[in-house]
């Protein structure tokens, strides 16, 4: 069997594993990572940039180098390698997850019980909830639930399709990374520098991907592209903001604004001046885009694959 249809059936399986099943509720292999991430941080953290890159290198190269192992592996056998790509996209993509949580959110705020709602806040982001009022929780979640189509399903499958298991195993490796130490704490501002970046690099083509298919996918796709266009560069995340910017111009919303992480205020831009605030309604139209950029990120790099594997074939 060729590679791009061992990669096609893999994808397809793992997502459908993803939306059937969702994360496990013991023993995920990413928070797995993270134990080890964590055990090797122990051992390597100084205040210094160098030993924060060779803590990005052990961990995010020793999931890519098992990945690597793994596919060797399995090589000789289709059947084995479809099964291989289907545990890796299921393990590293999250997109069921990230609906549930959501909607959980969602359906606190429907019935009135903001506290609730406050309380899962965590499960989705690291913001403030007891600084956020009803409104500020659903803009909360919408811009949430866009950047995480990214980081949780998009770009996975992006690196699936260019790097195979490796690719999957390292992208999850860098945005985990990313999510643990890349934020500027005393204590990882120089520390996390490397997985931050390396995050920011990784995360580049995805993003770019998510922002063009959520305008596809959405209700309004000149307001998507005009949101991105006028907005996304103000943002202070290179990926983040194209994708929130096209996620609130599909959806017709305002995102951005005043923000609260760890005490520490932050007046982002805000993204689609012309879109209208965010409503609890909205959460429910924020996961249906998200599963329809799932759908169509899944066909576009199963396609983009068959066809430089077709190209390969011709120049070899």
């Amino acid at each position: 069997m060729r590679a791009d249809r061992v990669h096609a059936y893999g994808a397809a399986l793992g997502l459908l594993g993803d939306l059937l099943l969702g994360d496990p509720r013991r023993g995920h292999p990413v928070a797995g990572f993270g134990r080890a991430a964590g055990a090797v941080e122990r051992v390597l953290w100084r205040d210094h940039r160098g030993w924060g890159a060779l803590h990005t290198v052990v961990c995010a190269g020793g999931a890519v180098a098992l990945g690597a192992l793994a596919s060797r592996g399995a090589r000789d056998s289709p059947a084995a390698s479809v099964a291989l790509t289907a545990a890796a996209t299921w393990a590293v993509v999250g997109g069921t997850s990230l609906a549930r949580e959501a909607r959980a959110v969602g359906h606190a705020l429907a019935t009135g019980d903001v506290d609730a709602a406050r309380a899962r806040l965590p499960h989705l982001c690291g913001r403030d909830p007891q600084a956020l009022d009803a409104d500020g929780i659903a803009r909360a979640v919408v811009e949430s639930v866009a950047e995480n189509t990214s980081d949780a399903v998009v770009g996975a499958l992006v690196w699936g399709a260019v790097g195979g298991v490796p690719g999957l195993l390292g992208f999850r490796a860098v945005n985990t990374l990313d999510a643990m130490v890349g934020h500027r704490s005393a204590r990882y501002r120089r520390f996390g520098w490397a997985s931050a970046r390396l995050d920011d690099l990784a995360g580049w083509p995805g993003a770019r991907l998510t922002a063009v298919l959520a305008a596809l996918a959405g209700d309004d796709p000149r307001g998507a592209v005009r949101a991105w266009r006028d907005d996304a560069g103000r943002h202070p995340s290179p990926n983040a903001g194209p994708v929130e910017a096209s996620f609130a111009g599909s959806l017709g919303v305002r995102l951005g604004g005043t923000l609260s992480y760890g005490g520490r205020i932050e007046h982002r831009p805000v993204l689609n001046h012309q879109g209208r605030a965010v409503e609890i309604h909205d959460i429910e139209r924020a996961v249906g885009l998200s599963r329809r950029v799932a759908l169509l990120v899944l066909g576009v790099t199963v396609a983009a694959r068959a066809m430089a594997t077709r190209a390969k074939g011709r120049t070899s």
